[in-house]
């Protein structure tokens, strides 16, 4: 009897060996995979990409998100010449901050907004590194001209082909830069909208994705994101926040506002592979004003979305609500010639003929400008989340606590800087939009 439990307790052993030795082999697999997948933001960083603008308003902002990651993380710059390299140069220097810390590139074309039109890396289990090459629109442009210039065939090829330069072109020229390969795909997408959890499931926005790919059939479209971006598994949600409307659009009344039509940057996000931030309105405030009443009843739809979702492996997901801060806007005049390049936003004013429709706008005319604030457009890298903060601009106190609370509980072990950058947000985008991450091959 002492003999068959013996043998018993070893076969067991041997059975659990071998169990284990199963799973370290799927394990092996996995990580020495040659298949392309894009990472996780709060996955490790080897860089943090941004872009210096010689328009004034964005640069504030870029020298405080500049001076944030520059402890955490190795930062690559890119300008468009060596004139704004030497300018940016020596206002770094003005600082204190190291040029030996930073790396530079000269693109030209390049724009202010990394996350958009910036290299989207992927990288695989070997140790390798590639560039998706997607099409660039300048946020579906052409689209808002044809209502400004009411049809004009003419007018609108000649600004939009003016407007558009070869923006397009660098997210692949980055890559070159660094001997890395690209993906190509004909699939028009900005990185703002891209948002995956690193283990195979993508969020979209088809407010965003449909605008920027009119023809294409959403198979064909969710396809192709599978195939560039290394995902099995995509959602998609209806739209974004009311005041990420589409360029400069008329949100309600006299309430106009800059907006890219819905980047998934501004109102969703992963924080794991399992547990994503949801932009809220609380019910008690979706009457408050037509903003709130309409971020409530879009984002109330999103939630039944992602409810019903199912992550790559068939699991539901935990899903948080996240405040947004009170609609935050600008009063302000309408002027024959804008007055815009102040850092002080306080006394910018809007060009008449800015639309969005051509003749809209009178001189004279007061307007409220709008700005697109979220706490939701952040930016998580190695040991730090970057965050926006509006109490100055009036919002409530309450909700900037809530929002750092649930902040450091699904980044507990991250420091959380908050920055404001409102000459950002009145201009449609944030901290996250600023940037665009490099991520390391190792450890992941």
């Amino acid at each position: 009897m002492k003999y068959l439990v013996l043998t018993l307790v070893i076969s067991l052993l041997i059975s659990c060996k071998n169990e284990k030795s199963s799973d370290e082999e799927i394990s092996n697999k996995k990580s020495t995979s040659g298949d392309f997948y894009m990472p996780a933001e709060y996955e490790k960083q080897d860089a943090v990409w941004l872009g210096w603008s010689n328009y004034p308003p964005y640069q504030k902002p870029f020298l405080d998100i500049t001076k944030a990651l520059y402890p955490k993380v190795p930062i690559k710059v890119v300008v468009n010449n060596e004139t704004s390299l030497s300018q940016l140069k020596d206002t770094l220097t003005s600082l204190d901050l190291d040029l030996a810390k930073f790396q530079f590139r000269i693109i030209p074309d390049n724009r202010y907004w990394m996350r958009d039109h910036g290299a989207t890396y992927v990288i695989n289990g070997k140790g390798e590194k590639k560039v998706v090459d997607f099409g660039w629109t300048l946020y579906g442009n052409k689209e808002w001209l044809e209502n400004y210039y009411e049809g004009n065939k003419d007018s609108v090829d000649v600004y939009y082909k003016r407007a558009l330069r070869k923006t397009g072109m660098v997210d692949s020229i980055m890559g070159a830069m660094d001997n890395l390969k690209s993906i190509k795909t004909d699939v028009n997408m900005e990185g703002g909208s891209i948002e995956v959890n690193g283990k195979g499931t993508l969020i979209q926005s088809e407010s965003v994705t449909f605008q920027r790919n009119p023809g294409k059939s959403k198979d064909y479209l969710e396809s192709e994101l599978k195939r560039v971006l290394g995902v099995s598994n995509v959602i998609w949600l209806k739209s974004g926040l009311a005041e990420d409307g589409f360029w400069w659009n008329k949100i309600y009344e006299n309430y106009y506002g800059w907006g890219v039509s819905g980047h998934t940057d501004e109102f969703v996000r992963f924080v794991n592979d399992s547990t994503i931030l949801l932009a809220w309105v609380d019910e008690s405030e979706k009457d408050l004003n037509p903003i709130n009443k309409w971020n409530y009843e879009r984002m109330s739809e999103n939630l039944k979305i992602l409810e019903n979702a199912k992550d790559q492996d068939g699991k539901p997901f935990k899903i948080i609500k996240f405040p947004l801060p009170d609609p935050i806007y600008l009063k302000t005049k309408v002027t024959e010639t804008d007055n815009n390049s102040s850092t002080n936003f306080e006394d910018w004013t809007v060009r008449a003929d800015w639309g969005p429709n051509k003749n809209e706008l009178k001189v004279g005319d007061s307007i409220n400008w709008v700005a697109a604030s979220s706490y939701l457009n952040y930016l998580v890298t190695n040991d730090l989340v970057l965050m926006s903060t509006y109490i100055e601009q009036g919002s409530s106190i309450e909700k900037e606590e809530q929002a750092k609370k649930i902040m450091k509980e699904v980044f507990p072990n991250r420091e959380l800087i908050l920055l404001d950058v409102m000459t950002i947000n009145y201009n449609g985008g944030g901290i996250h939009c600023s940037t665009q991450q490099e991520p390391s091959v190792k450890n992941n």
